[in-house]
């Protein structure tokens, strides 16, 4: 089986490598995903953008991959898009039209609960399974539409749970984000805190950076830990500072207590603001909220991202209703989502 594959964004493909490990053999990659699963017709670096106004310098490369998709899902039998919406929606509906047969499969779908409900019905004639990580997402979809709740995607790649929370806090982790942009935002600010806190410190590094990159990007790093190795550093860690993102969830589910911060581009976060109808940005406290009424962890954002703020935060944090909430959390998402999707993409 030939399986087009649209997976633009580097953890959509950590989630497609789960999904790969479930699939028979036979089913073959073709399109955009990471050159480790297989022979992709682009090199995702070339993909990386942060916000909107990056994405709008780059749209005439898109409509030419856009396009370039179309015409390669002849070939294809089946059609899997993974999340990235402002790409793969456009995608699916040209290939739904040039080709009304072909099944289409879209894994953690457009958050059009948080943006535009009006995509929802789009979504429903378009797709052909609508494959949901969010366990209250198919409330929002009409009842014949073809959406099920498959389990989420973190739960596939953790597999160890912290069991009790160490009474003091003596190592802290920092996650500044995977894209330029964020982290020189965040990193000074981080810096600081790092000296101001008195532990042990680790700074978490997406591995495709270089060193030349991580030294213009992160600053001096003297006396503080580096790893790549994100939830085997959040499970060793007592306390975690994470900016906005997949990471934010990771840290609930491992069940280390921490704080959200994010700071974006003015003009990017004006657009979000407005387009946005959603009270909080951390998906865990998102989730929680409609689970239980309540958030999980504090956010700070924009301006109220400062050293006093975070430290402050901190020291008032209380880690033991964390982790108690962060359990029930885990319970909410039941199981791993890679086996149900790949079922679907086998069925006849």
């Amino acid at each position: 089986m030939k399986l087009l594959v649209s997976a633009l964004e580097h953890s959509a493909n950590v989630h497609l490598k789960s999904l790969q490990k479930e699939l028979s053999d036979d089913v073959e990659f073709i399109g955009i995903f990471s050159s480790e699963l297989g022979s992709p017709i682009i090199d995702l670096k070339s993909l990386a953008i942060m916000g909107f106004v990056d994405a709008l310098k780059k749209l005439r490369f898109f409509f030419k991959l856009n396009s370039q998709m179309v015409e390669l899902a002849a070939e294809a039998d089946k059609v899997l898009l993974i999340d990235s919406s402002g790409f793969n929606l456009p995608l699916a509906k040209k290939i739904k039209k040039k080709y009304p047969e072909k099944e289409i499969i879209y894994y953690i779908l457009p958050q059009a609960w948080a943006w535009k409900k009006k995509r929802i019905p789009v979504l429903a004639r378009t797709i052909d399974h609508l494959a949901s990580i969010l366990p209250f997402e198919p409330s929002y979809y009409p009842e014949n539409a073809p959406i099920e709740y498959v389990g989420h995607p973190l739960l596939d790649q953790i597999t160890e749970f912290k069991k009790e929370l160490r009474t003091e806090i003596k190592d802290v982790a920092f996650m500044p984000g995977s894209r330029k942009g964020e982290i020189q935002k965040l990193m000074p600010i981080f810096l600081q805190l790092t000296k101001e806190l008195k532990v042990n410190t680790t700074i978490i590094i997406p591995k495709h950076f270089t060193n030349v990159e991580i030294k213009e990007l992160y600053g001096d790093l003297t006396n503080i830990q580096i790893s790549n190795e994100p939830h085997k550093t959040l499970l060793n860690s007592d306390f975690a500072f994470i900016c906005s993102g997949t990471a934010t969830l990771e840290a609930a589910l491992i069940g280390v207590p921490f704080i959200l911060s994010y700071i974006a581009k003015p003009l990017d976060y004006f657009i979000a603001s407005c387009l946005v109808k959603i009270e909080y940005i951390g998906l865990s406290n998102i989730m929680f909220k409609k689970f239980k009424g309540k958030t999980l962890h504090p956010e700070f954002i924009q301006e109220e991202v400062s050293v006093t703020n975070l430290k402050e935060s901190f020291k008032s944090y209380n880690r033991e209703d964390f982790f108690e909430n962060s359990q029930e959390l885990r319970a909410y998402l039941k199981h791993g989502s890679s086996r149900r999707v790949a079922e679907i993409i086998e069925e006849i």
